[in-house]
């Protein structure tokens, strides 16, 4: 081959090697760590939904305490950041930053279960009031509280060996919290461990592994636990094709039927959430492992249609069908939300009707 058609030949193999990689790469990331400005601008003012949202965004917020695990005031300082997004009141954006960086230092004396349930909310409303242009210093003093909390100790853990040690709702939490504040301070390279981490709990063990768990009574395939079981898996006579084993295990040992249990609940709403951020910043975790999600969420409903009793998401738990039906195109029963969730809310409102692309 002449020295001519030899680099030629080389140029175009170059350049199908950018093409190719281009097509295989993860589409970029969207603006919003949750949901963007431009997104809520969009979103309706009326109806009973924003009527809620912006009662408790209008409401005294209370005392900001994240070792409380059972605190309203992360997504009610949501509420605030959401409607100020919508409606542009300065009166929202100053109350969302004062509550925000109140909640800094709050969660000493607590557990990580109770940081990762609350730190989320703070992070994407400051994401969504734009901190770093209102209050410089205090969003340098709020970025300098994150890189560190992640990795406090709380009672022996930290929020990064929760998610990467526990496959049930303290795992999953701590993973959407950790995840969250990873995008806000651009911290891509432990977002994309953090990534691995929640692909192996959907079910890739190739991706991740590392799990402690505990009664493996719920697994398909106790040799090797996941933390959503695969398409397909059958016990009894009883399909527990994507149960969450280490959130159903903590209602007691497997048995058909099931004793009643919140722990899947509470288990989804943490990878809710970590699915929602991931799959903003260019991940299909919608998708991994066989829809994952759509098949943990449908197995909570074939239980409430076989079994009855409370099986269905209700209360606090109830954000998350919006959320999955949004994502998967379904229609499960979606409840009003009447009580703040755990470390997110008041989808019924952001999550309702479809955006447009």
């Amino acid at each position: 081959m002449s020295s001519r058609r030899h680099v030629i030949a080389l140029a175009l193999a170059a350049l199908a090697a950018v093409l190719g990689a281009s097509a295989d790469a993860a589409p970029p990331a969207r603006e919003g760590i949750w949901i963007s400005r431009a997104e809520v601008k969009k979103l309706p003012v009326s109806g009973a939904a924003w009527r809620r949202a912006k009662a408790a965004a209008d409401d005294d917020l209370g005392k900001a305490e994240i070792s409380d695990q059972d605190s309203v005031h992360d997504t009610n300082t949501l509420a605030v950041a959401l409607v100020y997004a919508r409606t542009d009141k300065p009166q929202y954006r100053a109350k969302a930053a004062e509550a925000i960086l109140a909640a800094i230092g709050t969660e000493d004396g607590g557990r990580t279960l109770a940081l990762g349930r609350n730190l989320l909310g703070y992070v994407i409303a400051a994401d969504l009031i734009d901190l770093r242009s209102y209050d410089q210093a205090g969003d340098a003093r709020f970025r300098d509280w994150l890189t560190g909390v992640r990795r406090e100790e709380l009672d022996g853990r930290t929020l990064v060996s929760t998610h990467n040690d526990r496959p049930n709702n303290w795992g999953t939490h701590a993973g959407a919290s950790r995840l969250a504040a990873d995008v806000y301070l651009g911290d891509r390279a432990d977002f994309n461990r953090a990534a691995r981490v929640f692909h192996g709990f959907v079910g890739d063990r190739t991706a991740y592994k590392g799990f402690r768990y505990g009664d493996l009574s719920w697994q398909a395939n106790p040799s090797t636990p996941v933390g959503i079981n695969p398409p397909g898996a059958v016990r009894d006579g009883l399909s527990i094709d994507g149960v969450i084993p280490d959130d159903m295990r903590r209602g007691g040992d497997f048995k058909v039927p099931p004793s009643e249990t919140e722990y899947p609940w509470d288990g989804l709403q943490g990878a809710v959430a970590q699915a929602r951020i991931l799959a903003r910043q260019g991940y299909p975790a919608f998708k991994w492992e066989s829809r994952a999600l759509l098949r943990a969420t449908s197995f909570l409903w074939q239980l409430q249609r076989t079994y009855g009793g409370e099986w269905w998401a209700d209360d606090d738990e109830a954000w998350v069908v919006w959320v999955v039906n949004r994502a998967y195109g379904t229609t499960f029963p979606a409840p009003a939300i009447r009580t703040p969730g755990e470390g997110m809310s008041w989808t019924d409102w952001t999550d309702a009707l479809p955006r447009r692309k």
